[in-house]
């Protein structure tokens, strides 16, 4: 049965909780929406927020508001899943992020004194400590650190919260003494010839540690990465586009020509 799309002079969330809850409706909604579960829609939460950091990494604002309006549909499309179930709804969530921000942030909203950015950070981990605690979580302080982030993100999350109670490397020079020594280690089991599995255990290794370096400097090692992977990705497409020039294609050149123009490329990023 065809149905109108809810009016346009309706608030702007009411309108896209409104869209939702036709899609999913039984009597004419979309067969696509009504076969969704949380399972399923999880993948593309986590790929839309990934399409917002790469529109801000870009400056393009035009895109980010598109992006953040797709990330928005991913908490009204599970908002609405939970809805159906009799869990909770769109305004249960936006209550609970409200209170949730009241709550640990007492120096706004309560009588706490003014606090300065890395005094609030200090103070955010504690509140959400005292929370995990009063939920029953507070058996392992890495409770709660989600298994499902990327990996070097929660490298960085794991560590951070093991550097709150002293376990963790002084400085930067420490870390990277570590990771010559995993490096080491690596290349011994290269030489003897190691299995997948051993090698994969050493290479986990050193990522760990890469992000603990990260962690040291102040930077965000999946941003770091993001930027290495444009950086590859404009140079390589630079040594495609001089192959073009000269009537090739990469599998019709060898690694010594590419390698040149690898630092052509280079160079014309640094003029």
């Amino acid at each position: 049965m065809s149905q109108h799309a809810p009016p346009s002079n309706q608030r702007p969330i009411d309108r896209l909780i409104g869209i939702m809850a036709r899609l999913r409706d039984p009597d004419g909604g979309c067969a696509w929406d009504l076969e969704q579960t949380f399972a399923t829609i999880a993948p593309y939460t986590v790929e839309e927020a990934y399409e917002v950091a790469d529109a801000i990494e870009r400056g393009d604002l035009s895109d980010l508001r598109e992006e953040l309006g797709d990330l928005l549909l991913q908490v009204v499309f599970h908002s609405r899943m939970a809805q159906e179930q009799g869990a909770f709804a769109f305004d249960d969530v936006a209550n609970a992020i409200s209170e949730k921000m009241i709550r640990r942030h007492p120096h706004v909203f309560g009588e706490d004194e003014q606090r300065t950015s890395t005094e609030q950070t200090r103070a955010w981990e504690v509140i959400k400590a005292q929370e995990r605690a009063k939920k029953g979580r507070n058996a392992s302080l890495l409770d709660d650190v989600p298994v499902g982030l990327p990996g070097l993100t929660r490298a960085v999350k794991l560590t951070a919260r093991a550097a709150r109670v002293g376990f963790d490397w002084p400085d930067a020079p420490r870390v990277l003494e570590k990771l010559r020594e995993e490096t080491a280690e690596l290349e011994t089991e290269i030489l003897a010839g190691a299995d997948k599995a051993r090698l994969r255990d050493e290479l986990g290794d050193i990522l760990f540690v890469c992000a603990n370096l990260a962690r040291k400097l102040d930077l965000e090692p999946e941003d770091a990465l993001r930027s290495t992977n444009a950086k590859f990705a404009r140079r390589f497409q630079f040594i495609e586009a001089e192959l073009a020039k000269r009537g090739k294609t990469p599998d019709q050149s060898d690694l010594e020509e590419m390698d040149g123009l690898w630092d052509a490329a280079k160079a014309a990023e640094r003029a």
